[in-house]
């Protein structure tokens, strides 16, 4: 499978009545190669779910060139989305908010696979306003890999959780990931989280966003949980220059 290329010269939202338009992001220009983790960060308002929506194809009005990792010379990749809310079907169980995905693509993913390690087997039949926030949180995760993406868009799909049920979140996400061959490209605003997750890091500036940093962390999953290695880790990005 081929590399995701990102060129993007700029991203201009129009003016609305008496606003001016916002220029959201410029000089883009980044290769991810098939299968890697990377992780967008930055501060608020920056661009990163700007960005991820135009590498989903949500938002063609942009300056510059996506191409998208082909599968082969005509096929195009499968795309997962997990948003900063779960955007569950609240009228389908936990089961039924799978299924009708899968049966929407040429997925072959094993429904009860997923919901066995997303701990939701004994919840295959409730509906989702049963479910506290970390589960459907983890019904949302499951859902975006039931199409078997190969490209993985996650937009801090744990920001709104307690820490210890985001930590698991994050170890489950991990957990996943690494059993299947899915490119990750994961926006979060924080730091420690990046570094616990990503085996890249592309810090974005201020709007206009633009890369100022593309850094590797080439962490082994033990080094991924200690929070001394994380924090050192966090204080050598964090210093000037």
């Amino acid at each position: 499978m081929s590399s995701l290329q990102v060129n993007l010269r700029g991203k201009t939202f129009p003016g609305v009545a008496q606003a001016p338009p916002h220029h959201a992001l410029a000089s883009i220009k980044l290769t991810i190669t098939h299968g890697q983790f990377a992780c967008i960060t930055g501060p608020s308002g920056c661009g990163k779910t700007t960005l991820l929506n135009v590498l989903a194809g949500l938002d063609h009005d942009y300056d510059g060139e996506i191409h998208l990792p082909l599968i082969s010379e005509h096929q195009q990749p499968v795309i997962g989305y997990v948003f900063q809310a779960p955007r569950l079907l609240p009228w389908r169980t936990v089961e039924q908010n799978l299924t009708l995905i899968k049966e929407r693509s040429a997925s072959t993913a094993d429904v009860g696979e997923l919901l066995s390690l997303t701990g939701l087997t004994d919840f295959c039949h409730a509906y989702p306003e049963r479910l506290s926030t970390g589960m459907q949180r983890r019904l949302a995760l499951a859902r975006a890999f039931v199409v078997e993406p190969d490209l993985l868009l996650l937009d801090e799909p744990f920001a709104s959780l307690d820490e210890p049920t985001a930590a698991r979140l994050r170890l489950l996400l991990l957990s996943i990931w690494r059993r299947h061959s899915t490119t990750v490209i994961f926006v979060t605003h924080d730091l420690r989280e990046a570094i616990q997750l990503g085996q890249r890091i592309i810090r974005l500036t201020g709007a206009p966003g633009k890369v100022d940093l593309d850094m590797p962390i080439p962490l082994n999953p033990t080094e991924r949980l200690d929070t001394q290695v994380i924090e050192a880790w966090r204080t050598r990005i964090l210093q000037p220059g």
